[in-house]
């Protein structure tokens, strides 16, 4: 089997995702990397670390050396000083992330993997953006679904970035079961578990405690999950949030559907927040980004933790692979 083929976009070029990238480029993987990004603000990265920048630019036509990754060059429109992000690099940062996204639907690339974003830059800059899953979505015509995930438990979201306030009305029976099907699709197919058990925690306190805090587990969430289990899918829940991730319970899971973003994503991150990934449900190619911010303070320092984009590297490339053999079994 070929090696999988990875696009690596660093994201905010004022932030810390280009040095994060000079440092993944060091090692050496089980895939080609090819970077969507400027050169520039890679070499000021590079030399603010003191590494080598073993980069071809396929853009340019160089050949790229067996030892080396690949650049397909999106210049800034200014230079970057790390630390401040520049509006006027907004349309290069989208650019690099359509880009990449575009060759994966191509079929140029088997997966993308992504850094940081600062989204008031962005806006700032004159494109209305809510979030790379959400414009990744749009580009690919698709309903998706967030998940992150690390080596302790993986946790997909019926709801992302919404206030506490509005959560309760977005969980209908027609988006739950969206995102279940996504869910078990994804872990059947991208992750190779052929009869994946996903645990389902209810909305409210004590899962509602039989309707005396809360409704929505018997109106709603309840009558799903036996209609889905009447299809042969393994659901456990509506569960109790507060017990469902105690390490003999979870062992049996391979993945938790959280209803609400600081319902599951706190207990991931106390596990193991540094190698902690952000996963996109339901593309056609798999996309895997780092769980953690910009972190502008650290910014040309060198003092970023590359934890997070080695391990997003590691996970797409394994995600990669197991698309190409299910590729493969289906042309058998």
């Amino acid at each position: 089997m070929p090696r999988p083929r990875l696009a690596l976009v660093p994201g905010e070029p004022a932030g810390v995702g280009p040095e994060l990238c000079v440092r993944a480029l060091q090692l050496s993987w089980d895939a080609d990397l090819t970077v969507f990004g400027d050169r520039d603000t890679l070499i000021q990265a590079a030399t603010a670390l003191q590494l080598p920048l073993p980069l071809a630019d396929v853009s340019a036509g160089d050949q790229p050396d067996p030892r080396s990754a690949r650049l397909f060059e999106v210049r800034n429109n200014v230079k970057v000083t790390f630390g401040t992000p520049d509006p006027a690099n907004a349309h290069a940062v989208i650019g690099a992330l359509l880009g990449a996204a575009s060759g994966c639907l191509a079929g140029n690339f088997d997966g993308i993997v992504t850094g940081p974003v600062h989204k008031a830059a962005i806006n700032a800059g004159g494109i209305a953006y809510s979030g790379t899953t959400e414009l990744l979505a749009d580009q690919a015509g698709r309903r998706v679904v967030m998940m992150l995930a690390n080596d302790i438990v993986r946790v997909a979201l019926a709801t992302t970035h919404l206030p506490l306030r509005d959560v309760a009305d977005a969980i209908t029976s027609e988006s739950l079961e969206h995102t279940l099907r996504v869910t078990h699709a994804a872990m059947r197919d991208e992750f190779g578990i052929a009869d994946p058990c996903i645990a389902v925690l209810g909305l409210n306190p004590h899962a509602g405690e039989d309707g005396v805090l809360g409704m929505e587990e018997i109106h709603t969430i309840s009558p799903l999950l036996e209609r889905l289990r009447g299809e042969g899918m393994q659901l456990v829940g509506p569960l109790p949030a507060d017990t469902a991730f105690l390490p003999r319970k979870l062992s049996g899971f391979d993945a938790v559907l959280a209803m609400y973003h600081d319902q599951g994503l706190p207990v991931l991150k106390y596990s193991g927040f540094e190698q902690a990934v952000n996963i996109t449900l339901g593309l056609p190619y798999p996309r895997v980004a780092v769980d953690h911010g910009t972190a502008l303070d650290l910014a040309g320092t060198g003092k970023a933790d590359p934890s997070s984009l080695f391990a997003a590297i590691q996970t797409c490339s394994r995600l990669a692979r197991q698309q190409m053999r299910q590729r493969d079994a289906e042309a058998t």
